[in-house]
């Protein structure tokens, strides 16, 4: 048994192969629409799990999943139009978490920078977690 495999700082974030309009494929992973990404793993993001909506926008238990996960960067998309917004509350969460060493940093971008800064962060092997928002 590989005993690596279960620790956390040993897992990666899977990269994001393809992005546009409605469709997030990532690597080793169905294609869907929006995706929770994290260290060893992926998820379709269900925004009803935490009654999230464009407004009032990304919810903080959708973050804490990403720190539970092992990730210490963390990149939330504001979807390819701005449309999803990140409330005082979660930005907040997310100072005091950086504050505290709990993550090293995070960034809150378009679905396209989001992408990009995301799969770069994956190349350099670092543990990583974003919420991606294919479409507004």
């Amino acid at each position: 048994m590989d005993t690596k495999a279960n620790d956390a700082d040993e897992k990666e974030s899977p990269l994001i192969e393809q992005l546009e309009w409605g469709s997030i494929h990532v690597k080793g992973f169905s294609p869907g629409k929006d995706f929770k990404l994290f260290p060893g793993g992926a998820l379709e993001w269900d925004w009803n799990e935490t009654n999230t909506r464009h407004v009032p926008g990304i919810q903080q238990k959708d973050v804490e999943f990403l720190i539970e996960k092992g990730a210490k960067y963390i990149v939330l998309s504001r979807g390819m139009k701005n449309k999803l917004e990140t409330p005082k509350e979660t930005e907040d969460f997310l100072e005091k978490q950086k504050a505290n060493l709990d993550i090293n940093d995070y960034f809150i971008k378009t679905t396209l920078e989001a992408h990009k800064l995301y799969n770069q962060l994956v190349l350099e092997k670092k543990p990583v977690g974003a919420l991606i928002h294919s479409t507004c």
